[in-house]
């Protein structure tokens, strides 16, 4: 592969990145247009609703003054093939008269899937599927391809513990175990997810906010797995946002429900397990609401359930230089038998952040992208 082409999927992949948390339920996508090895326009999906990123690159070339007929044009995911909120992309590369098209990945939707590039082939365009890329944009795009193949988001366990694998002391305190570069990063993270969920033990010993106020960024869903409508109605979660969903296996209809949607949440009655919110359920439900990416704050008992039911992806750990002694892990309910059948993390990243350690990486539990 020439470098020019790596030079300019590169530059495509940076920038799909500028729609984060802007285009959901739709994917991020980046787009380059180059002729005579010079890039004439580029762009990228700037909101769900909102023009392409290849309608956004041929517009940037024209006002440029460029000329597109004979071009090569580099994008993240295949052009749309279909009519949704906007006409199709493969038809526009095609009356603009490109001449090739270079794709990091197929698009996993399947009112798409093969039809956006067999669009571009029959007009007589080149299409040619980068597979060095094709990694690096799925996960770029991760919450997008498993909602596709999988109903769900892509799911991310996030915790803070200490170098005995505590999350909080056996009172139930746990501010805070990390240090503040560590909860910065936390929040960085939550800007990058649809939603943050937690179970309704951590609302009632920590009163947390689940905001990014530490960073710039959008504030996520708010999501409280709390089967029995314990979450106070003056808990600080809530907030005055609209952005605090409560998913219930309660009645919906009872004077808790009330007082709760009353202080600015939204309460929703799924099925239950064992009297339980249901997680499956509960993630369809996302899904029904535009997430794609989901990060699990925990406390131990939802991390754990996450885990035992094979419904995470990647974990994001934050390890403080501290020995807590007794309290609890993330580990409640887990009886591994062999060492071999243990869950791992593969890709792992390690970095330091004051004199917390952050490590992360895949799953093993997780299904292919």
């Amino acid at each position: 592969m020439e470098i020019t082409h790596n030079q300019f999927m590169t530059r495509a992949l940076s920038l799909a990145l500028n729609g984060q948390r802007m285009t959901s339920p739709n994917p991020m996508v980046g787009c380059v247009i180059v002729k005579d090895s010079k890039i004439i326009g580029e762009g990228w999906h700037h909101k769900c609703g909102n023009p392409h990123a290849e309608i956004e690159a041929l517009n940037d070339a024209h006002s440029r003054g460029e000329d597109v007929r004979g071009s090569t044009v580099y994008v993240t995911l295949e052009p749309c093939s279909h009519y949704g909120k906007t006409p199709p992309c493969a038809d526009r590369l095609v009356k603009e008269g490109v001449n090739e098209v270079f794709i990091a990945m197929r698009d996993p939707n399947p009112k798409v899937n093969g039809k956006g590039i067999a669009i571009l082939r029959k007009a007589g365009i080149k299409v040619t599927e980068l597979s060095e890329f094709e990694e690096q944009a799925k996960f770029l795009n991760r919450g997008f391809v498993f909602v596709h193949k999988y109903g769900r988001p892509f799911v991310t366990l996030k915790a803070a513990m200490s170098l005995d694998g505590r999350m909080c002391l056996d009172n139930g305190s746990s501010k805070w175990i990390t240090g503040i570069e560590a909860r910065t990063e936390a929040h960085r993270l939550r800007a990058e997810n649809d939603a943050v969920l937690v179970g309704s033990g951590t609302v009632l010993s920590d009163d947390p906010e689940l905001t990014v106020r530490h960073v710039e960024g959008i504030n996520p869903l708010r999501v409280i797995l709390d089967s029995n409508l314990r979450t106070p109605s003056s808990s600080k979660i809530i907030g005055n946002d609209g952005k605090c969903l409560i998913l219930t296996a309660s009645d919906k209809e009872s004077q808790k429900a009330e007082s709760l949607t009353n202080s600015g949440a939204e309460i929703a009655v799924l099925k239950s397990n064992d009297s339980h919110v249901d997680l499956r359920a509960a993630l369809n439900f996302l899904v029904e609401r535009g997430v794609l990416n989901l990060m699990v704050e925990g406390g131990s008992e939802i991390l754990s359930a996450f885990l035992r039911e094979g419904l995470a992806d990647y974990m994001t750990l934050f390890i403080s230089p501290r020995i807590l002694g007794e309290g609890k892990g993330f580990n409640l309910g887990m009886n591994v038998q062999n060492v071999n059948e243990a869950f791992r993390l593969t890709g792992t990243k390690t970095k330091t952040l004051g004199a917390d350690i952050m490590t992360e990486g895949r799953l093993t539990c997780s299904p292919d992208l």
